[in-house]
């Protein structure tokens, strides 16, 4: 077994691992970022079946052996948990997508409009990918399947609940690019453990922590934890494969203990070449096909396109954002335009109903900043202040009003 062996990140070890090339970039939307970016995580208790014995690895050369990693060949089945104390997305993912039930050009098929749902729950995905130009993804439901292929210049969605396909391709410009799910969204163990290992820094202790066995293969488990006190992050523990150093494995723990915020790892991975037809698509007979071009084009008599254009120009309205703090203790503090917060009691601004709406979703807070409410989910706290401020972190109610309380 491996020495629990710590390393002190500095930046520049793990810098290489964001730099270097990504082996199997999946395509996955943005819901998963906004879980998984700033709040990833690794489950208590790793798939195991007894500890082998390894040669001795010390952190930074584990997490070398991560950046060194070049596998771009791979298949498997992926199970993703996502519990952040939150109603889940299911249902009403298609309400948060862009244009979503407005008839304005939206595919039911299309990666935004679907895949949302991966934001809560647990889900079973199955993957392969052959290199940066051929990737698939699918979501595994009951009776149905929901698959993301990248094939060359061509981006398929197919759902099969409701025969619905979404097809986007390149015009010899690159812009098939603009069609695929956000860039940035980490989706498998080795893109989130690129993320978190890029947030490392001097705020933060890496050490080995023995080996386990995931998915049928020997790994060691990196753990990193915040060295700080306040955040809302416990420790992220990622399993990484001995043989290829690619990551099998990666669960956030939160620091107030209980289930697991996020997991993700493979439950079956095999290092070989995937059979050039799991990236083939054709779309089946009597499915409703829409192209990504329709849809731009579509978005734009309608109107959707000026008014994304105004949403941005009212951003701009925003005085910049701030940061208080620093590593895992970050807090981010943004002014609303025109300094409205939430209406308060009897200030004729909402209806009585909907004020015990917003004060049963929230704590109300005093502190040096004023007075404000505090809404929070497992990981990330956000305090609106009655003045129209709004200060988001990974940290605790009690940090997140301290930080409040020092912008003053």
């Amino acid at each position: 077994m491996a020495p629990n062996d710590s390393a002190e990140t500095n930046g520049e070890a793990t810098g290489t691992v964001v730099g270097r090339r990504k082996a199997a970039r999946y395509i996955v939307p943005f819901a998963v970022a906004g879980v998984a970016a700033a709040t990833i995580g690794l489950v208590p208790a790793l798939a195991d079946s007894g500890d082998p014995e390894l040669p001795d690895i010390t952190a930074q050369e584990l997490i070398e052996k991560i950046a060194a990693s070049d596998q771009e060949q791979l298949s498997g089945t992926v199970k993703v948990t996502t519990d952040l104390g939150i109603p889940s997305l299911g249902g009403l993912a298609g309400s948060f997508a862009p244009g979503a039930g407005s008839g304005s050009g939206e595919s039911g098929a299309s990666p935004d409009a679907k895949l949302m749902e991966l934001a809560s729950g647990t889900h079973t995905l199955r993957v392969a990918a052959d290199g940066p130009d051929k990737q698939r993804l699918s979501i595994l439901g009951d009776g149905s399947e929901y698959s993301l292929v990248h094939n060359g210049d061509d981006v398929w969605g197919y759902d099969s609940e409701s025969n619905e396909v979404y097809h986007a391709e390149s015009d010899g410009s690159g812009k098939a690019e603009e069609h695929k799910a956000p860039k940035g969204v980490p989706a498998t163990p080795k893109e989130l453990a690129e993320e978190a290992l890029a947030a490392a820094g001097d705020t933060t202790s890496v050490t080995v922590d023995g080996t386990a066995q995931v998915a049928g293969r020997d790994a060691y488990k990196l753990v990193i934890k915040p060295k700080q006190s306040g955040s809302t992050i416990g420790s992220v523990t990622v399993a990484v494969d001995a043989s290829t150093g690619v990551p099998l494995k990666f669960t956030l723990a939160p620091s107030s203990g209980g289930k697991a915020a996020v997991d993700a790892g493979f439950t079956k991975v095999d290092f070989g070449k995937p059979d050039a037809s799991s990236f083939s698509f054709t779309p089946p007979k009597g499915a409703e096909v829409t192209e990504a071009d329709e849809l731009e084009a579509e978005a734009g008599k309608s109107g959707s396109a000026d008014k994304a254009r105004k949403d941005l120009g009212a951003l701009e309205d925003f005085k910049g954002l701030n940061v208080i703090g620093e590593g895992w203790n970050a807090v981010a503090r943004i002014e609303v335009p025109g300094g409205a917060g939430l209406p308060t009691e009897g200030s004729g601004d909402a209806p009585a109903q909907a004020q015990q709406f917003l004060d049963a979703l929230g704590d109300k807070v005093t502190g040096d900043f004023g007075s404000g409410t505090v809404f929070k989910t497992r990981l990330v706290n956000a305090l609106l202040t009655d003045d129209g401020k709004v200060y988001v972190g990974a940290v605790t109610e009690d940090a997140l009003v301290k930080a409040a309380g020092s912008a003053k």
